[in-house]
């Protein structure tokens, strides 16, 4: 399998300093996908917990909701012409009589391309795929004071990128702001695939009474994921799109953006944060 990090010899140049020297690197590779044998996606990712990223993956394209959905996900054995194993490639098998999607096992654009449907059908398909209404999900309750806290705790549990200074990470809190679980990788994506991919996993979706904290910005595809995976609240150190925005107001997702110190923008479910009277104003 591939490991996390390479090293790659540099030009380094510091206040007009010439040098060499070796700098370690986040590693990227692409991860193919394949649902019961046949080619479903490819993706851009970090080495390491492939098979949650997959299982993730198929999470957010509403394929698995439970651990008794998944039989098995294994790499596939002589996937180059020579026959060797690049652990680039892992198959899912679904268990017998999971419903697999109306898109004839083929790449299903709105989850993951930023090129693909229009708003409108991207919003329409996650309306009609999710498998638990975050509306319905009893109140889940936070202060700003707790929202603060997460980007700093995030951070601190980076430990690749304290080498690389290269990698995006999603991490799952709960409602009293125990860290649950952390995944970093190249793609913001994928780290939020490994995480639901842990989940489902362990039989825990839907991830109903936690907090996810992404370190980047909130895209309709993030957005998506959390949607997918029960979880009612999303906030990111960076903003959001517009797109995502919308997705959280008609799914009643709680969407936080711009979370640094102790300021934050609420674009929806702004009733899940529990604010001061003093401080409503305005």
């Amino acid at each position: 399998m591939g490991r996390v990090t390479e090293r790659r010899k540099v030009l380094r140049i510091r206040d007009g300093v010439v040098s060499t020297r070796p700098d370690t690197l986040v590693a990227e590779e692409p991860l193919e996908i394949r649902l019961n044998g046949k080619p479903l996606a490819i993706t851009m990712r970090t080495p390491g917990d492939d098979f949650a990223l997959a299982a993730g993956f198929l999470v957010s394209e509403g394929v698995l909701a439970t651990a008794s959905d998944l039989q098995n996900i294994v790499y596939c054995a002589g996937a180059t012409v020579d026959g060797s194993n690049t652990y680039n490639v892992v198959d899912v098998k679904t268990a017998p009589g999971v419903t697999l999607p109306d898109f004839s096992l083929e790449r299903n654009v709105y989850t993951s391309s930023s090129c693909g449907l229009c708003g409108k059908a991207s919003l329409d398909a996650v309306r009609t795929t999710a498998r638990w209404p975050i509306a319905d999900t009893p109140p889940l309750r936070v202060t700003p004071e707790l929202l603060a806290s997460l980007p700093d705790r995030l951070r601190s549990a980076q430990r690749v990128f304290d080498r690389t200074g290269g990698l995006h990470a999603a991490a799952l809190f709960s409602e009293d702001g125990e860290l649950l679980d952390t995944r970093e990788d190249v793609g913001r994506h994928n780290a939020v695939d490994k995480l639901v991919g842990r989940a489902l996993q362990n039989d825990g979706l839907p991830l109903s009474r936690t907090i996810l904290m992404v370190s980047g910005r909130a895209s309709f595809e993030l957005a998506q994921k959390a949607v997918m995976a029960g979880i009612p609240l999303l906030a990111a150190v960076s903003a959001p799109s517009s797109l995502a925005v919308d997705l959280a107001a008609e799914t009643g997702l709680t969407l936080v953006g711009f979370l640094r110190g102790s300021s934050m923008n609420v674009y929806a479910g702004e009733e899940r944060i529990v604010l001061r009277e003093s401080a409503t104003h305005g």
